[in-house]
């Protein structure tokens, strides 16, 4: 057993409590985060001088021999150590000798632990971030394509009024654009050393935390070390952060099967991302997006059990800390692979334009332009709606929509109807005579769009 620890011990740990302890299995994932924190702290302890330049060289020198061996392979991760601290600080050891044993003054697993995740967590942040970005430039594809595709708006799934795909794909813009601000906000508030905390009192040593700081990019050292090894809430917020994101994405994956499915048939998926069936040889079946909603509950239950674990740890570090790395990490593989899938998919799905805009016209989408149109003739709206409500069921009966009733069928109704409420009630009227800033509009879009462009330039 490979551990840095046990003058203070007479005997051997127990096998079973040394695997149930370790956590190499796992965190061997921050081996590159684990070196690029020591290199910098070599820097730093050489320049206050508790390194000589030459034993700081080699150090830095071998850490970085490390990394390349274990990248290239030449080096496999023993797993027979306690974490991937010790192996890194075993390698060094085993090559450089009583200097290598230099390299943990001054800190403590606790902090090193601390600033590994700081900086995978960073790193991560960033690449979610431009993975959504590359998705709402597909989303912004798509609405500058589908500016006039009529479909139905829905409310309680009933149609409501007719809008279009780019303005439904808009809302989800709008969606993904938030997820990019709390990513950014994250980053912000997180992005401090924790290096330097020691285990929890920081250290006698005459550290310059803010040269570690500067070196590894943060905005600066953390300012209470109790604080910088027992914090977890940056981590917490990317949970919860990647959960609104599976929310999202999972709302859109529910939309895609019904208007995938036989009864809509709104879109087409395209064959690679389909899958069909074992037995029913015409089943094209939407898998990616229903394994996307499905594991929307998987980051919701990282959330929760990292919620959990820390709501009771007293300050400061504690072993049960250890269960984050696990839950994070599966969290944040399965979001930036959904992201990545349900954007190849939303990239290459066909709509079916005509079907579309028949819904909008047979789901009585116009129903509220016709009460306008009776208000702007003088009729009181409570008066108006229920003219309408009648003209929905005669047209219910008869199987046809409004704009197919004769005028004359329409006077039998309310004598106030003229030839012109055929213009007044076209779904294109319906559309684009809603002018406001965000409604569905050609002009009203082509806003949106400008300014969804100019963000994602300057984003």
């Amino acid at each position: 057993m490979a551990q840095l620890w046990g003058g203070r011990f007479t005997k051997e740990t127990d096998q079973l409590v040394y695997d149930f302890n370790a956590s190499i299995k796992f965190d061997k994932k921050l081996y590159r985060e684990d070196i690029t924190g020591s290199k910098a702290h070599v820097k730093m302890l050489a320049k206050v001088g508790i390194l000589t330049d030459e034993e700081a060289i080699d150090i830095e020198h071998e850490l970085d021999n490390i990394l390349t061996n274990i990248e290239n392979g030449n080096l496999v991760i023993d797993e027979t150590c306690e974490d991937i601290h010790s192996f890194v600080e075993t390698c060094l050891i085993k090559k450089l000798g009583d200097v290598g044993k230099k390299l943990h003054t001054g800190r403590s697993r606790n902090d090193q632990v601390a600033l590994d995740m700081r900086l995978y967590t960073r790193k991560q942040l960033e690449l979610v971030d431009a993975d959504l970005k590359d998705f709402l430039e597909v989303i912004l594809r798509i609405m500058k394509e589908n500016i006039t595709t009529i479909m139905p708006g829905f409310t309680h799934l009933q149609k409501a009024q007719p809008i279009t795909v780019a303005h439904h794909f808009g809302a989800y813009f709008e969606m993904f654009k938030r997820d990019r601000q709390r990513i950014f906000d994250i980053r912000e508030r997180m992005n401090y050393c924790p290096l330097g905390s020691g285990a929890l009192a920081g250290t006698t040593y005459n550290l310059d935390r803010e040269y570690t700081a500067e070196i590894l990019g943060f905005k600066g050292p953390t300012l209470n070390s109790m604080d910088g090894v027992s914090d977890r809430d940056y981590l917490i917020e990317f949970l919860s952060a990647l959960s609104i994101i599976m929310m999202h994405l999972s709302r859109f994956s529910e939309e895609v099967i019904i208007w995938n499915s036989n009864e809509y048939q709104f879109v087409e998926i395209d064959d690679a991302y389909s899958t069909g069936s074992s037995i029913m040889p015409q089943k094209k079946n939407p898998d990616i997006a229903e394994l996307v909603r499905g594991k929307t509950g998987r980051v919701y239950g990282a959330l929760m059990s990292l919620l959990t674990t820390m709501k009771g740890i007293p300050l400061a570090y504690n072993k049960d800390m250890q269960e984050d790395k696990e839950l994070a990490f599966d969290a944040i593989e399965t979001a930036k692979n959904c992201i990545v899938l349900f954007r190849g998919m939303i990239d290459t799905i066909k709509f079916n334009k005509e079907i579309m805009r028949n819904s909008a016209k047979n789901g009585f989408t116009n129903a509220t332009d016709a009460a306008d149109y009776l208000v702007k003739h003088g009729v009181p709206f409570r008066d108006a709606h229920g003219i309408v409500g009648r003209i929905v069921l005669y047209c219910i009966e008869k199987n046809i929509g409004i704009e197919d009733m004769s005028l004359d069928e329409l006077k039998e109704i309310s004598e106030v109807f003229e030839e012109d409420v055929y213009d007044a009630i076209s779904l294109e009227t319906c559309v684009n005579t809603r002018l406001t800033i965000g409604a569905p509009s050609v002009k009203s879009m082509e806003y949106s769009i400008k300014k969804e462009t100019d963000y994602l330039k300057n984003s």
